[in-house]
């Protein structure tokens, strides 16, 4: 039986692989398994920031694509 002294640490991963997760978690497209390593290992706060970053991208994005159609009109 494993001692809580004897646990390893838990590494928290890379704004990179934060960035990632939130990625595919705005397509919905997260197997369990990789779901289950993010829920134990990701930043809170990379999280957040991740998920504003993306919104504000998307939105950009889709300014832009509407002024490109309207444009062509």
């Amino acid at each position: 039986m494993a001692n809580d002294d004897q646990r390893e640490p838990v590494k928290t991963a890379s704004f990179g692989a934060t960035m990632k997760a939130v990625f595919w978690s705005f397509f919905g497209v997260r197997k369990r398994r990789d779901y289950e390593h993010d829920a134990a290992n990701l930043n809170p706060i990379h999280v957040i920031v991740g998920g504003l970053i993306g919104v504000a991208l998307f939105i950009g994005i889709l300014v832009f694509v509407v002024r490109m159609v309207v444009a062509k009109s």
